[in-house]
C-alpha cells in the first residue's frame, strides 16, 4: 500500500478528521464495531450495579469482583487460548460473542420475569445468614445468583469484547502510521456509544412516563434494554464479517505478511504452556500489565467511595439511581468527545508516547486526591457546602461524579489508545495471546486488587462503612499512582527499543 501522509489534509481536517477518503472504507466499520460493543458494555455496566446493590447492598460487590469475576476471567483466558489454536481470529469473534448475546436476551425475557422462582426462598437465606454470619458475602451471591451471574457476564464482556477482541483486531489490521490517526478517533466514535447508551437507559427507566405500563416498570425496561443489546451484538458481527469480505481482502488496506512482521508463511501456533512462558517472560507485557492493574486499582478505590456517597444520597431509590447512572454515562461520553476534539487525538499525533501516556496517571492522581480530601475533611468543609446550597453528602456525590467523569474521559481518549499503541511494535504472539492475558487478566487483577484492598481493610479495622477507611485508602491510592508513573517511564524505554528493532528487521527483509 502506498502511504499517504498528513500533508494532504487541510489545517482543520488534519486536527479534527485526519482520515483520507479512501481510508473511510476501513475506518468507519471498525469505529462502528467499537460503538456497538461499547454501547452494550455501558448498558450492562450500569444495569449490573442496579441489580446487585438493590438486591443485596453494596457490600456484595467486592465479593463478586474478587471471588467470581476474577476466576471467571482466568477461565476465559484459558478458553480463549484454546480457541485460538482451533479457530481463526474471525471465527473466534463469532464463537465468543454469540453465547453472551444469548445469555443477555435470556436474562431479560426468561430469567428476570421468573426471578422469584429461580432464586432461593427468603426463609432459607435467612437461616443461612443466622447459621453462618461470617459468610454473608458468599451467601448473598448464592441468594441472588441470577443477578450475580449477570454481574459477572457484564464484567467479562467489557474485558473480552472491548479490551481484547476489538483492540486485538485493530492491532492486527492497522499500521502504525494509521494508528496515530485512527486510534484517537476510535475513542471519539465509540464514546458516542456512551451517550446513546446513557440516554437509552434514561428513556427505558422512565418509559412509564411516555406510555401506559401495566405491572413491573423495571422488568419492561430491562426487556427493552436486553433486546437492544442483542441487536447491537448482531450488528457488530455483521460489520465484522463485512470487514473481512470487503476490506481485509484488499491489499491496499491489509497485508497479512506485513502484519506478521515477516514474509508470508504460516506461523506455528504455540501450546497453552508455551504461550504462558512467552507472556510472563516478556518485560513489555509485564509493564503493560502494571499500567492496567494500576489504573484498575486506583480508579476502583475512588469509585467505591463515590458509589457509597451516591447510594446514601439516593437512599434506595432504584429508578433515581439508574437514571442518574444513565445520565452519568452520557456525560462521560460527551466530555470524552470534547476532550478528544480539543486535545486528545492531537496529543497522540504531536507528542511522544511517554508524554501522551503519562497524562492519565497524573490526572487520576490529581482528581483522586481532591476527592479523598473532600471525603476526609467533609466535617470541616460542611459550612462551606451549606453556603453553596449543598449537603455534605450531595456535594460529595456530585463532586465524585464530576471527577470520575474526567478520569474516564482521559482513560478512553489517552490511556486506551496509548496502551494499544504499545503492542504494535511487538511480534504477533505477544499481540494475540499475550494481549489476551494482559487485558482480561490485567483488568480483572486491577479491579480485584481494589476489591481486595477494600475488603481487607474492612476486616482489619472491623468496619463496614467504607467512608471510615478513606484516610488509609487515600494513602494506598497515592502509592499506586506513583508506581503507575514509574511503569509508564519504563515501558516508554521498552517501546523505543522495540520500534528500533522492528525497523532494522524490515530494512533487512527489503535488502
Amino acid at each position: 500500500m502506498s502511504t499517504k501522509t498528513e500533508e494532504h489534509f487541510s489545517k482543520w481536517r488534519g486536527i479534527f478528521w485526519p482520515i483520507h477518503n479512501y481510508e473511510m472504507k476501513k475506518f468507519l466499520p471498525m469505529a462502528l464495531i467499537m460503538f456497538c460493543l461499547l454501547f452494550n458494555y455501558t448498558v450492562m455496566r450500569d444495569t449490573k450495579d442496579v441489580l446487585v446493590v438493590n438486591a443485596a447492598g453494596a457490600n456484595i460487590i467486592p465479593f463478586l469482583k474478587l471471588y467470581c469475576v476474577t476466576p471467571c476471567a482466568v477461565l476465559f483466558v484459558i478458553l480463549y487460548a484454546k480457541l485460538s489454536n482451533i479457530f481463526n481470529s474471525e471465527k473466534i469473534f463469532y464463537v465468543i460473542v454469540t453465547p453472551f448475546l444469548v445469555y443477555f436476551a435470556a436474562f431479560g425475557f426468561l430469567i428476570y420475569p421468573n426471578i422469584a422462582a429461580v432464586h432461593p426462598s427468603p426463609e432459607s437465606i435467612a437461616a443461612l445468614h443466622q447459621a453462618y454470619p461470617n459468610l454473608t458475602g458468599f451467601i448473598d451471591i448464592y441468594a441472588h445468583w441470577a443477578f450475580s451471574s449477570f454481574y459477572v457476564m457484564a464484567e467479562i464482556w467489557g474485558s473480552a469484547m472491548v479490551s481484547l477482541l476489538f483492540w486485538q483486531f485493530a492491532n492486527q489490521v492497522t499500521r502504525m502510521n494509521e494508528a496515530k490517526r485512527f486510534y484517537g478517533l476510535f475513542a471519539l466514535i465509540a464514546n458516542i456509544g456512551l451517550i446513546f447508551a446513557g440516554q437509552t437507559e434514561h428513556f427505558c427507566n422512565n418509559i412509564h412516563h411516555y406510555v401506559e405500563v401495566q405491572g413491573d416498570h423495571w422488568g419492561l425496561s430491562l426487556k427493552i434494554l436486553m433486546a437492544i443489546v442483542a441487536a447491537m451484538g448482531v450488528l457488530a458481527m455483521y460489520l465484522f464479517r463485512w470487514m473481512h469480505t470487503n476490506v481485509l481482502s484488499d491489499p491496499k488496506f491489509y497485508d497479512e505478511a506485513e502484519a506478521a512482521n515477516k514474509p508470508k508463511k504460516k506461523k506455528a501456533k504455540l501450546s497453552l504452556s508455551e504461550s504462558a512462558k512467552v507472556i510472563f517472560t516478556s518485560p513489555e507485557l509485564g509493564l503493560i500489565v502494571l499500567l492496567v492493574v494500576s489504573y484498575g486499582i486506583s480508579i476502583n478505590l475512588v469509585e467505591v467511595q463515590w458509589k457509597q456517597q451516591l447510594k446514601l444520597y439516593y437512599a434506595g431509590n432504584q429508578s433515581g439511581y439508574h437514571a442518574f447512572m444513565g445520565n452519568f454515562s452520557t456525560f462521560v461520553g460527551i466530555f470524552t468527545i470534547l476532550f478528544i476534539l480539543g486535545v486528545g487525538a492531537n496529543i497522540l499525533r504531536s507528542l511522544s508516547w511517554f508524554k501522551a501516556a503519562v497524562i492519565t496517571p497524573l490526572i487520576t492522581l490529581l482528581c483522586g486526591s481532591v476527592f479523598f480530601f473532600v471525603i476526609i475533611q467533609k466535617d470541616s468543609l460542611a459550612p462551606m457546602f451549606q453556603e453553596m446550597g449543598f449537603t455534605t453528602m450531595a456535594f460529595a456525590a456530585f463532586l465524585g461524579a464530576g471527577l470520575v467523569t474526567i478520569s474516564k474521559a482521559v482513560k478512553y481518549s489517552l490511556f486506551d489508545p496509548t496502551k494499544e499503541m504499545a503492542y504494535i511494535p511487538l511480534d504477533n504472539e505477544l499481540k494475540t495471546k499475550g494481549k489476551a492475558a494482559v487485558d482480561v487478566l490485567g483488568g480483572r487483577l486491577g479491579k480485584a486488587g481494589g476489591a481486595f484492598v477494600q475488603s481487607t481493610l474492612a476486616l482489619v479495622f472491623a468496619v463496614k462503612d467504607v467512608v471510615i477507611l478513606a484516610p488509609t485508602t487515600s494513602v494506598i491510592f497515592l502509592i499506586i499512582c506513583v508506581v503507575w508513573l514509574f511503569a509508564v517511564k519504563g515501558l516508554s524505554k521498552k517501546i523505543t527499543i522495540a520500534q528500533r528493532r522492528k525497523a532494522e528487521e524490515e530494512a533487512a527483509a527489503k535488502a
